[in-house]
């Protein structure tokens, strides 16, 4: 893992002592309620999904910090700016397409442009819903990295939510955590994983093609390269799970040590994890084999999220493949 500084986030120092119970929470609502104990500013806000954004615990447990909103996410997130404008550090909930792209006009007017020390937390990122396109959250990514101020945080799975909440808590400024949780499955024997600002890590070195993936993703990518390995492929796998600002020094260091650079993210093509990466690469002029595995600028329609993963090219066969056409 390389060092990296947050650059162009104007720097930032930890503003709170993180107590040691949010970084070993392996669910984002027992991460939020250690932190909350230890820190009378946070409150929780709601928008009529306790249960599917686990904030019932806080709900149950601290009920005087906790503010359900109803279904009205735009009223939710001036709520949270004017809360924090009294020192308060809101945390507010709701599905990634609900928490972004509805509201998008007051998380840019009320919360990023101002700076202030809120957090949005999405559930059900990109194709990890059958509800179809009205909550499949497939351009979030894209929306939250264009906001100035804005921090993009997508921890790969529980063993890596509480050291999201942390890193989330040390930045005094707004912060997108985009979460895939499936309550009740936390993998307790899977070890916890770091998270840092402005940093990715390795989990995997290899010499010929790095696969860069964040989120869910990093499982099939993971599986891809162990794929690759029985074709006689090394692959090196990056757990990028801040996305902005995206680890340059690491990028650069995947474009000159290996042949190859795959992306896989469970977002659009367009704006997402992929075009960090290619935008770190252009404005270097490092000259190396690029690919993207994402979604092809198109709606998807309602179905398992397993189906849907693999129709659109993201299981690990799939990128096995796409690899290795890459790699010629």
């Amino acid at each position: 893992m390389t060092k990296s500084s947050a650059e162009g986030m104007g720097g930032f120092k930890d503003t709170r002592h993180v107590s040691p119970a949010t970084l070993d929470a392996r669910s984002y609502g027992q991460a939020l309620l250690a932190a909350a104990r230890e820190d009378e500013r946070i409150v929780c806000l709601g928008a009529d999904l306790s249960q599917p954004t686990q904030t019932d615990l806080f709900r149950d447990q601290i009920p005087d910090r906790f503010f359900m909103m109803g279904i009205q996410e735009a009223n939710m997130v001036g709520a949270a700016g004017g809360m924090a404008r009294v020192g308060d550090i809101p945390f507010c909930h709701s599905f990634c397409a609900f928490i972004t792209r509805r509201v998008y006009d007051q998380v840019a007017m009320q919360v990023a442009y101002p700076n202030l020390h809120v957090k949005l937390v999405g559930f059900l990122p990109g194709l990890a819903t059958e509800l179809g396109p009205s909550h499949q959250a497939i351009d979030d990514v894209a929306l939250m990295r264009a906001l100035p101020n804005m921090i993009v945080l997508e921890p790969q799975g529980p063993e890596q939510v509480g050291a999201a909440v942390a890193a989330a808590l040390t930045y005094p400024g707004p912060v997108y955590l985009r979460l895939m949780v499936d309550r009740g499955k936390t993998n307790d024997d899977a070890p916890l994983v770091p998270l840092v600002i402005g940093k990715g890590l390795v989990l995997r070195e290899g010499r010929d093609i790095a696969l860069i993936a964040a989120g869910i993703m990093v499982r099939e990518a993971t599986r891809a390269a162990d794929l690759l390995a029985e074709k006689g492929v090394s692959a090196s796998v990056v757990n990028m799970g801040c996305l902005k600002p995206i680890d340059g020094n690491l990028v650069l260091e995947m474009g000159t040590t290996h042949r190859a650079i795959l992306t896989v993210e469970n977002h659009s093509k367009i704006g997402g994890l992929g075009s960090a990466v290619a935008e770190v690469l252009a404005e270097s002029a490092l000259s190396v084999k690029f690919g993207m595995a994402a979604i092809n600028d198109v709606f998807s329609e309602g179905a398992t999220l397993n189906y849907l993963l693999e129709k659109h090219g993201l299981k690990a066969t799939s990128l096995c493949a796409t690899a290795l056409s890459l790699l010629g």
